[in-house]
């Protein structure tokens, strides 16, 4: 097979090749051989950051990049189908562990698009709808998983710990992410340009950067942005630490749910205007 380009010019693997004319005693090289391929224009920025993080993700384990067990964004197999279909919407997931009574009791996965085949007038059981879960040891090496999943087919496993509790989840997009980069979803509220938007349930998705300024004039709320100038702020000032997934914080009257956060700070909120608040301009 000719790696070289339709116009006769050397292609990427043959150019690589023969900058590797010597080689690399260890990685440490190997990565050195690589930057200089990309400061003699023999390697694009996009093609060594990828390379780079496929090196990277060679030596990482899961527990690294895993979303932590607090995190997890899950339904119980006795929900009801409102319950689910809501869950659902909020989270904008197409995948849920599904658990019974506690998050130390995974008894599967729920594919959002299942419940597209179920009947409205029919009596709903979740646990009909539940597909097996993968579960794998945190210890387990990420270029290692990557294969497994292209293998299975899975895009998301169950982690365990040591004395096999259950320690979080990770996605294959979570495995990605660590090669190519965040992996923008045309349909991912955080990488939208508006800091504000009214979904159809009449709740608004706020980015947690949001000015507190702008959020009162959408919301019709007077929150005073002296001491906060982002939602954010306001409800890390207002609870004084970072939330959790799913937590609920009442401020004024106005409701915050933690829609997405990590242990160090909030990124999206779902929030639910006051009655009394005045109509936004």
């Amino acid at each position: 097979m000719d790696s070289s380009s339709p116009s006769g010019k050397p292609g990427f693997f043959e150019r690589l090749s023969s900058l590797l004319v010597r080689e690399p005693e260890d990685r440490e090289q190997l990565v050195q051989l690589l930057h200089a391929a990309h400061q003699r224009k023999l390697l694009d920025a996009d093609a060594l950051s990828i390379t780079e993080g496929a090196l990277a993700a060679s030596e990482m384990i899961v527990r690294e990049v895993m979303v932590p067990r607090p995190q997890m964004e899950v339904v119980d197999v006795g929900d009801t189908l409102d319950d689910v279909i809501d869950r659902v919407n909020t989270t904008a997931h197409s995948r849920f562990p599904v658990i019974n009574g506690d998050r130390d009791h995974v008894v599967g996965i729920l594919l959002a698009k299942d419940l597209l085949r179920v009947r409205r007038d029919a009596p709903f059981n979740l646990r009909e709808w539940v597909r097996p879960a993968v579960f794998i040891p945190e210890f387990k090496r990420l270029d290692v998983l990557l294969r497994e999943f292209r293998v299975s087919r899975n895009h998301m496993a169950i982690v365990i710990d040591e004395y096999a509790g259950i320690a979080g989840l990770i996605t294959i997009e979570d495995v990605l992410e660590q090669i190519v980069g965040e992996i923008e979803d045309e349909y991912d509220f955080d990488e939208a340009d508006e800091n504000i938007q009214l979904d159809q349930n009449g709740l608004y998705r706020v980015k947690a950067h949001a000015a507190v300024a702008d959020f009162n004039a959408a919301l019709g709320t007077h929150f005073s942005d002296e001491k906060c100038n982002t939602v954010g702020g306001l409800v890390l000032h207002h609870l004084g630490r970072v939330p959790q997934f799913n937590e609920t914080i009442v401020i004024d009257g106005t409701r915050f749910q933690v829609l997405r956060a990590d242990s160090r700070r909030i990124y999206t909120l779902i929030v639910t205007r006051p009655p009394e608040a005045d109509s936004p301009e």
